[in-house]
């Protein structure tokens, strides 16, 4: 069955278009309008090995903040669609992940129940590209995309001195921990409840 979810999204702030598929080559077409940012999603798609289409049109005059958010939400919501009812699927990753000095850790489960951790020190924030993305961002991005593709994700940097490669580490580990976590290796649901659906209580802790 093709895993794959096509989405769009506009306000008074930002129009978007997400297409993804989890089963993909590594493919991407990334504009956002804010070129680190599209950089950063390009990571996605290529360490994750999904094909990727991301198009954003953003009030990037007022600051990049909504169009960084709204693409998060509407790139967790495809990821969701696309990886369905998640039979079969390995379900938990986790790893270390390094560029340079920077060094983080991620590990996450596709419970379908949204949770986020972030214990990554950003040494600086100096401005990233033109129109500059503020990597103060990033936390923001991975909390919108775990909380809207309803998966549990914890971030921690166990090094960096270097806020860009802070931040393209962080994006590098949750690709790769994507890329495993959906592979497909059983037939069954991986849970004792039966499903793995998205549930808007983060209390009700299944297993």
């Amino acid at each position: 069955m093709s895993r794959t979810a096509s989405l769009s999204r506009t306000t008074k702030e930002t129009s978007i278009e997400v297409s993804i598929d989890l089963d993909g080559s590594g493919t991407t077409d990334i504009a956002t309008g804010l070129p680190f940012f599209d950089h950063m999603l390009d990571q996605i798609g290529r360490h994750g090995g999904f094909d990727l289409t991301v198009k954003a049109d953003g009030d990037l005059e007022v600051d990049s903040h909504h169009t960084v958010e709204d693409t998060s939400i509407l790139l967790g919501e495809a990821f969701a669609q696309a990886v369905g009812d998640k039979k079969g699927v390995r379900r938990f990753a986790s790893g270390l992940y390094p560029l340079d000095e920077a060094l983080i850790e991620v590990a996450l489960d596709l419970s379908g129940r949204p949770f986020f951790v972030w214990e990554v020190d950003m040494p600086e924030s100096i401005p990233l590209g033109t129109p500059p993305f503020d990597p103060q961002l990033a936390e923001h991005v991975f909390q919108s995309f775990a909380t809207a593709a309803g998966i549990t994700l914890h971030m921690r940097s166990k090094s960096g001195r270097n806020s860009h490669h802070v931040v393209e580490a962080s994006f590098k580990g949750l690709a790769r921990c994507l890329r495993d976590a959906v592979r497909v290796e059983g037939g069954g649901v991986p849970s004792t409840k039966g499903s793995l659906a998205v549930q808007s209580d983060a209390s009700d802790a299944g297993s």
